[in-house]
């Protein structure tokens, strides 16, 4: 399997921005909603938003109106735009399927917020 190849982490303040990229091979992302995922330290991995194929999407109840989610179906690539970043959304952010269903994961993208 390939993996999504995630990037665009880093360090930022506390209602900071960043935007996330995915890059994802093309028989993965022509045919399946993609997600953001992320997992703090010490917790397990959460979903933070999904988007269709056909550009539908939803999201997290604690991201909503800070987070969005879009693609580039002619890159096959999603990306994930945060803002007014929060010290308790540090975590590394990984992209994958929705409904995950044992794809191999990425390296993911460390998000790193200082308050």
């Amino acid at each position: 399997q390939v993996q999504p190849v995630e990037s665009g982490g880093g360090l930022v303040r506390a209602g900071g921005s960043l935007r996330l990229s995915c890059a994802a091979s093309r028989n993965i992302f022509s045919i399946n909603t993609i997600a953001w995922y992320r997992q703090a330290p010490g917790k397990q991995r959460e979903l933070v938003a999904t988007i269709s194929r056909f550009g539908r999407t939803n999201y997290a109840d604690s991201v909503k109106a800070r987070l969005t989610i879009s693609r580039d179906n002619a890159e096959n690539t999603v990306y994930l735009r945060m803002n007014i970043l929060k010290p308790e959304e540090k975590a590394v952010y990984y992209c994958n399927v929705f409904p995950y269903d044992g794809h191999s994961w990425g390296q993911g993208t460390k998000v790193t917020v200082s308050s």
